[in-house]
């Protein structure tokens, strides 16, 4: 696994800390747990960091020292992904993997490069792509020029992407990746700690929302806190941002406080910062429903959680959320940058505890024959043994 600014290690919800890590970590753990050698490889950003971690039983996580020995924002790796190419290529030569599985195209850059004059099977998954943001963000998108072109050419080159919803795929194929070389496998979600009982965070008497992710523009939140003013008698609560003590200083939440204002809501909206993700199911099933608003989404893995947990969703109609939410089933679709839609949809749910709870029954039911990590594992498996085998048949596309 190359995963040069995704570490299974990071704290979840800051700008860079978010699904991608939860995948490489889950994936590599429930591999590892079936037998197989895992090493992960992500990129050393602190020199505290020791080189080699244990990660789970069979999988290892290596830091490799490519670039400062620092936090260093993911759009600003680009530069360093060379050295890292590098130092993979070294290390592969004398501890050859059977398979390279790279995420996020700076990885698929350094796994490409560590792959070179070999004949390692790359597999690739992109968990965001640049003509998506580029799309959405405009002239706002902090990404380098050359981004599309490079991931136009991971595209190409890769022997098979895995993509996480049939959206990706499209997508996919509109940048030129030959359809036969793609896999649509979903992430999944860890059925055993995020269950309907256990523990619940404490909460008053309102009505809770609740939603989480990672603390940047394009997840909704503002939307969120704009849709609360038309739902009395509800709390919107926020798990997303750095660790408490440093969430005063976060440019994004500071912009959503003062909206929180400005609507009149600041005493209904709080902000949890960076909450451990073992601690996430306890505070889901605090909740009477879980927004999930982003702009696009290539995936996002909240909604399984929620699922999983037995708390409907409501989520935009985007990406991902269009194979794991089932508008009418486990949750309600909605359109994004929305709140007056949004604000409807939550209120009919806040509304129907009957249809809330027939929600939460069919989301659980839909995690646990679909998304469980083992599945996935096994899916992306075949992948590797697929690719390995190097066999003149396509590779089928597969529903979530």
């Amino acid at each position: 696994m190359v995963s040069e600014h995704a570490s299974p290690l990071a704290a979840l919800g800051g700008p860079d800390a978010g699904g991608q890590n939860v995948y490489v970590a889950a994936l590599s753990r429930a591999l590892g747990g079936s037998g197989h050698q895992v090493d992960i490889y992500t990129r050393r950003d602190s020199r505290r960091t020791p080189e080699e971690v244990e990660f789970a039983p069979n999988v290892m996580l290596h830091h490799v020292p490519a670039g400062p020995s620092r936090y260093v924002p993911r759009d600003g790796l680009l530069p360093y992904m060379p050295d890292f190419g590098r130092w993979l290529a070294r290390r592969w030569r004398v501890d050859r993997p059977d398979v390279v599985h790279s995420h996020f195209w700076t990885s698929g850059v350094a796994a490409l490069l560590g792959v070179r004059d070999t004949d390692i099977p790359l597999v690739h998954t992109f968990h965001a792509l640049g003509v998506v943001k580029r799309r959405h963000h405009g002239r706002q998108d902090t990404s380098p020029p050359g981004r599309i072109r490079i991931e136009r050419a991971i595209a190409h080159d890769a022997d098979r992407i895995v993509a996480l919803s049939f959206d990706e795929a499209e997508e996919l194929a509109r940048i030129g990746a030959r359809r036969a070389r793609v896999r649509v496998i979903p992430a999944g979600v860890d059925t055993e700690r995020f269950q309907p009982t256990g523990p619940t965070v404490q909460r008053g008497g309102l009505r809770r929302i609740l939603a989480a992710g990672r603390m940047v523009e394009r997840k909704g939140y503002d939307a969120a806190i704009a849709a609360l003013r038309r739902i009395p008698g509800a709390e919107l609560v926020i798990a997303a941002g750095p660790d408490p003590d440093r969430l005063g200083r976060d440019p994004e939440y500071r912009r959503l406080r003062g909206l929180a204002d400005r609507h009149g809501v600041t005493d209904r909206v709080e902000f949890l910062g960076s909450v451990r993700h073992d601690q996430m199911p306890a505070l889901i099933r605090s909740a009477d429903v879980v927004a999930c608003v982003p702009w696009y989404e290539p995936f996002g893995i909240v909604p399984l959680e929620a699922m999983a947990c037995g708390v409907p969703v409501v989520a935009s109609a985007v990406g991902g959320f269009l194979d794991t939410v089932v508008d009418g089933a486990t949750g309600r679709h909605v359109q994004p940058r929305r709140p007056d839609r949004l604000a409807a949809a939550l209120r009919e749910l806040l509304d129907d505890p009957f249809r809330r709870d027939g929600y939460g029954v069919a989301g659980l039911d839909r995690v646990r024959s679909r998304y469980t990590w083992e599945r996935i594992a096994g899916e992306v498996l075949g992948v590797y043994q697929d690719v390995t085998r190097r066999p003149d048949a396509d590779t089928a596309v597969v529903a979530p």
